[in-house]
């Protein structure tokens, strides 16, 4: 509960960030989090419809007009919800967005019901606590609180909640702007889904905010063969060919990379970070970077996924009987691309990784129909408007002026793509800032 409390008081627009959240506002919070846990969304028999017609009505009981209310979607199961709360007009809206569908979960992969909210020594537990149906319960708790207050912002606040972020075929940001655009046309975006508070043994040390991200892309590998009876095997197996390719993917790394936003993110952590791995990221820092540093470094996931594309294998097929020899095998290779390369350069270099004509390798798109941009471009600057009032009033008694510390790219979004191009039709970018903070 503290991760949500902590946030809640985070948010960008709370009028006095230094006021106390009262009681009921925190039990609020609560109960729409754990509301959201036991409505199933996945793709498979889930319904985000559900979810949103249960957030709807939070929205009436608080005063919310109808028309200022919208569900809609390309099927049952699939429907987005829209909120406006309207502000005094002065400048466009902001919008907000957050998915409210989850990854598959199965039962006996669980210790707990995945679609049952748990407490349990200070965590919770259910699918979704993390991503992202504890942002979507901050989100629709701030308006809710927003409008009981009377609180009136400069600009009309609207509210996103979506569908197949995390799979399907029916992305709720790319469907709302290919559908009813006027309804989500703002001057910028601000996605939950990603940064947050970074804590060390509990103690808060960071915020991060994310604003760009690496692009999304899977690749469907397949193999074929004539096949053949299983007493008759040949060396020229579809199954070995992948499993051999696969093998070459394992042991393949992209090239180190930094650009204008990871660089000043080392820049910036690296005064805040001791010991080795600070010393590291002054050493990555330098022209040329001392490789021995990158390595090191590298050997933590998040690392290496700031400073590297990356692609692995997440999913494998083959085969057809038990004593036949495959016909075809067929692998999912899932890659995350650093913003400047394009997908297309991406499945070359595996093809040239796996170095095995018998190996096709084709691209298969973004996850959740989504689409956007082909390469992701280089990172404009930041807007003081919006990172300033962060800097002055995120998660930061007054007793603790914050030290703006780094940017760094998020390397798992996959709906911000095409939120990127809402705004106001210009491809905006991604860049996580952090503020360090004492507490």
């Amino acid at each position: 509960m503290n991760r949500l409390h902590l946030l809640l008081c985070a948010v960008l627009l709370i009028p006095n960030s230094n006021a106390q959240i009262e009681d009921s506002t925190k039990q609020l919070a609560h109960d729409i989090f754990k509301q959201l846990i036991e409505i199933n969304t996945t793709d498979s028999v889930g319904s985000v419809t559900a979810a949103s017609e249960a957030m709807a009505q939070r929205f009436r009981d608080a005063g919310f007009p109808e028309s200022d209310l919208r569900i809609l979607g390309p099927n049952d199961r699939k429907k987005n919800l829209v909120v406006r709360l309207h502000g005094s007009g002065k400048h466009k809206p902001v919008l907000l967005i957050g998915h409210l569908d989850v990854v598959e979960a199965r039962r006996e992969d669980w210790t707990t019901d995945p679609f049952q909210f748990v407490e349990k020594d200070g965590y919770f537990y259910g699918r979704g606590t993390q991503d992202m149906k504890d942002g979507d319960a901050i989100m629709s708790t701030t308006l809710i609180r927003f409008k009981k207050e009377g609180y009136v912002p400069d600009r009309d606040i609207i509210l996103a909640l979506t569908a197949d972020e995390e799979g399907g075929t029916s992305n709720g940001v790319d469907w709302l702007l290919k559908n009813h655009r006027d309804l989500i046309d703002a001057e910028f975006v601000l996605n939950h889904d990603g940064g947050g508070v970074t804590a060390n043994h509990g103690k808060p040390e960071f915020v991060a905010v994310d604003a760009t991200e690496k692009l999304y892309a899977d690749y469907r590998l397949t193999v074929t063969n004539p096949g053949g009876h299983s007493s008759l095997p040949v060396p020229d197996n579809a199954i070995y060919h992948l499993a051999d390719g696969l093998g070459r993917l394992e042991h393949f790394q992209f090239p180190f990379e930094l650009n204008n936003v990871t660089r000043a993110y080392y820049e910036k952590l690296s005064t805040v970070t001791s010991g080795q791995r600070g010393e590291d990221m002054k050493a990555i820092l330098k022209n040329p970077p001392d490789m021995a540093a990158v390595a090191r470094l590298s050997k933590d996931p998040i690392d290496n996924s700031t400073t590297h594309t990356t692609c692995v294998a997440t999913r494998l097929s083959g085969g057809h009987a038990n004593n036949a020899l495959p016909q075809t095998a067929q692998a999912n290779v899932n890659c995350r691309i650093l913003p400047g390369h394009s997908p297309e350069e991406i499945r070359q270099t595996l093809i040239k990784v796996f170095d095995d004509p018998k190996i096709t390798v084709e691209y298969v798109g973004a996850i959740g129909g989504a689409t956007g941009a082909s390469s992701p471009p280089a990172p404009p600057p930041l807007r003081p408007d919006v990172f300033r009032p962060l800097e002055q009033s995120t998660l930061t008694p007054p007793e603790y002026p914050p030290t703006a510390s780094p940017e760094k790219l998020s390397t798992a979004t996959t709906s911000a793509p095409t939120a990127k191009t809402s705004a106001s039709g210009k491809i905006r970018s991604i860049v996580r800032w952090i503020f360090t903070i004492g507490f």
